[in-house]
């Protein structure tokens, strides 16, 4: 008897070819070098959005203080225990910017390894502004 088992040796096996990856690795690597570049910055503007909101909260809190007590904290001498055993900060402020935070990382001028400035809002008002310092220009940052 014969019998016919089925043999197809006419199969075609259809892959890739060479150029067709190269295509695509190549388009792959025009999309990461548009979007990667996007990307540089995100830790530097976090770092400034969290500056940004904790210098809101603690002049809030200075302001609440100034109405409770009816004078500013002595940030200068008494760096910021005047504030934390008044109950409105729980700990020291840390400065994201210049990762300082130490008592003495108040100051009256801005500097090197000085966190926060405590100085006159301006020539003509002498009230006392807190404002952000940056090692990295040692002046004010966000002066609001």
């Amino acid at each position: 008897m014969n019998t016919i088992t089925p043999t197809n040796t006419n199969i075609i096996r259809r892959g890739f070819t060479l150029i067709e990856i190269l295509i695509v690795v190549v388009i792959l690597g025009i999309l990461a070098a548009v979007v990667v570049p996007q990307f540089t910055n995100a830790s530097e503007d976090a770092n400034d959005a969290a500056v940004r909101s904790q210098l809101q909260t603690l002049r809030g809190q200075i302001e609440l203080y100034r109405a409770q007590v009816g004078s500013d904290p002595d940030l200068l001498t008494a760096g910021w225990d005047d504030m934390i055993e008044g109950n409105y900060l729980m700990v020291e402020p840390k400065n994201p910017l210049t990762e300082s935070a130490t008592s003495g990382s108040i100051a009256a001028a801005a500097a090197d390894g000085v966190a926060w400035v405590w100085k006159d809002k301006s020539a003509t008002n002498t009230t006392k502004g807190l404002f952000a310092g940056d090692d990295s220009e040692a002046s004010f940052l966000f002066d609001e």
